[in-house]
């Protein structure tokens, strides 16, 4: 993919905001950056995440609850711990701090998946993200750990409790989702245009699993409309 931000962005809903927010900014030392108004009564609490963005999302209809997604657990690399530290916010999402021995600065995500081997033509065929060998990939500075779990389930529905997506910045959100559906990802919604902000679409993993392909106008420029599709 042509990046439009070298590192991916993680998406949660939640019925539980508040604890949420002071864990992520207490706890894990997350940054504050925009709350974003995303349509129907919900709102999306940015927090920088070592130059990804954690979208914690709420709405005014509570999120019901589904399967955990393959999405495991997330690492975060933080200077709130000295050593590495399993641990889960107040809805139960598992995390892993890991101490900073430097100046970089990273996440990395688990992914279930029961067939590993379609997981990993989705990632480096499908996606075009770097292979690292032992089923680990690469896209800009976020890494991705497939996880091999035959009786993993496949994920549902997009909006869920508990973390649910992924996102890629990119230049051409069109141009990259006709890729990855041509090379075997599903596509879930074809990129459309949301005002001035972004044009973003889906694809999902063989186990289901949601990643958003955006194309944000703070990053890339003005926007097509989507008539000029």
């Amino acid at each position: 993919m042509k990046l439009a931000k070298p590192s991916l962005d993680a998406g949660l809903f939640t019925n539980n905001i508040e604890s949420m927010l002071a864990f992520y900014q207490n706890e894990v030392g997350l940054t504050f950056e925009e709350l974003l108004p995303t349509g129907g009564g919900a709102r999306q609490h940015r927090h920088g995440l070592n130059g990804s963005v954690l979208k914690i999302n709420e709405s005014r209809d509570p999120a019901p609850e589904g399967a955990p997604t393959g999405y495991q657990r997330l690492h975060i690399v933080t200077d709130k711990v000295t050593s590495p530290t399993d641990t889960a916010d107040p809805d139960g999402n598992a995390l892993r701090l890991l101490p900073a021995t430097g100046p970089e600065r990273w996440i990395e995500i688990d992914v279930a998946l029961a067939d590993i081997a379609a997981g990993r033509r989705h990632y480096g065929e499908a996606l075009g993200f770097e292979s690292l060998g032992s089923d680990a990939f690469r896209c800009g500075t976020t890494l991705i750990h497939l996880v091999d779990r035959p009786g993993q389930t496949a994920t549902g529905e997009l909006r869920a409790a508990g973390f649910r997506y992924l996102t890629v910045q990119v230049w051409d959100a069109d141009a990259e989702y006709q890729h990855a559906v041509a090379h075997g990802a599903t596509g879930a919604m074809p990129p459309r245009t949301s005002g001035a902000v972004a044009r973003f679409g889906f694809v999902r993993d063989p186990g289901g699993n949601w990643l958003e392909i955006s194309q944000r106008a703070s990053l890339t420029g003005p926007l097509p409309a989507d008539e000029a599709r």
